[in-house]
């Protein structure tokens, strides 16, 4: 099965020989709505707005609240970052003190959807995850079909939790850029560049990582992720456990997750079976912070609405937070992602 992936102006063609449809990256057809963890207070010293941005990025929007403000933009708090060509909508919070100045805030691509108190800010991380409605084109009624059994079929199976293009910024580059960094031969004084490329490193080798243990479980004609002595869990309230016995029952019934490295210090690593692989793909003189991640997420609450007129599909999903919904379609059409295919979606057409 080959597949091919393009890139025009935020235009993107994911075909293969069974499935293919385009979809955009834009206002109208890829909407995203932030999930909080839970019910705000309605009561405390913070203010919580529910917020909708256009073609704007979170810290663009803090950037322009901040400025309204006349704050630090780091007062204000915010549980993740959404993408910028998009409708998004997200939570975030500020000293309750400033209510009355957003009576009179404006702006053409920012609206203020609704308020609320909370006794603490919002902090990175807390969101449960992120519902999309996403419009599908080119999509003809069988492939409608196609990608609706499909994407159900993943949500029962689970997603392999690649970090999406995105993760990896506009230029093909960055994992070079890394490299020599972490190496000592690229001195990069920019804190939040450095940051970034540490997260492109730790990222692209879990990617590495995730794309070969996907890979042994075709091998082994699996229809599920197969797994290996010595893998590391993580439950549902996110402990983390290596079990003596692989624990087949609890995986089947979703208690609990295989996960991958982000390499680094200070961080859980797998042993026997699955420290083999995962050695590969290991830096273990990182001085950041490593962690580990969920090998497979589980899409939910999968909604799909065919206009046949149109020749498009909307598709509408939950999932949850740190996980990419370009990924889940490039799954959907088949595409076996790897960090090293982020070159072609700058493939553009001149």
């Amino acid at each position: 099965m080959s597949t091919i992936i393009k890139e025009l102006d935020r235009e993107y063609l994911l075909s293969t020989q069974d499935i293919d449809f385009k979809f955009y990256q834009n206002e109208k057809d890829f909407v995203v709505d932030e999930i909080p963890l839970g019910e705000f207070l309605g009561k405390g010293n913070y203010l919580i707005l529910h917020v909708q941005k256009k073609e704007l990025t979170t810290w663009d929007m803090i950037a322009v609240f901040a400025e309204y403000l006349a704050i630090p933009a780091q007062k204000i708090g915010y549980a993740g970052l959404k993408d910028k060509h998009a409708t998004t909508t997200q939570y975030i919070s500020v000293e309750s003190k400033y209510e009355k100045l957003f009576n009179n805030f404006q702006h053409k691509q920012i609206k203020i959807l609704g308020k609320t108190r909370h006794s603490h800010s919002i902090r990175m991380g807390d969101l449960k995850g992120n519902r999309f409605s996403i419009n599908l084109y080119d999509v003809d009624a069988i492939d409608a079909g196609r990608i609706e059994k499909v994407a159900r079929k993943i949500a029962k199976s689970g997603l392999p939790n690649y970090f999406g293009y995105q993760r990896f910024g506009r230029e093909a580059g960055s994992i070079e850029q890394a490299r020599e960094m972490i190496k000592g031969e690229l001195f990069i004084e920019d804190a939040k560049l450095k940051s970034f490329l540490i997260s492109v490193y730790q990222s692209y080798y879990f990617n590495e990582w995730l794309r070969e243990r996907v890979f042994l479980s075709k091998e082994k004609e699996s229809s599920e992720f197969v797994l290996l002595n010595g893998d590391i869990y993580m439950s549902n309230d996110g402990k983390l456990s290596t079990p003596k016995l692989i624990p087949s029952k609890e995986f089947a019934t979703k208690k609990v997750v295989p996960t991958g490295l982000l390499c680094g210090r200070d961080v859980f690593r797998a042993k026997d079976d699955a420290a083999e692989i995962e050695s590969k793909y290991d830096d273990e003189f990182l001085q950041e912070k490593g962690q580990r991640r969920e090998a497979l997420v589980y899409p939910s609450d999968i909604d799909c609405r065919y206009v046949k007129k149109e020749t498009m599909l909307n598709i509408s999903f939950m999932l949850p937070k740190g996980s990419y919904a370009t990924v889940f379609l490039e799954s959907i059409a088949g595409k076996n992602y790897s960090a090293k295919d982020v070159k072609l979606n700058k493939n553009r057409k001149k």
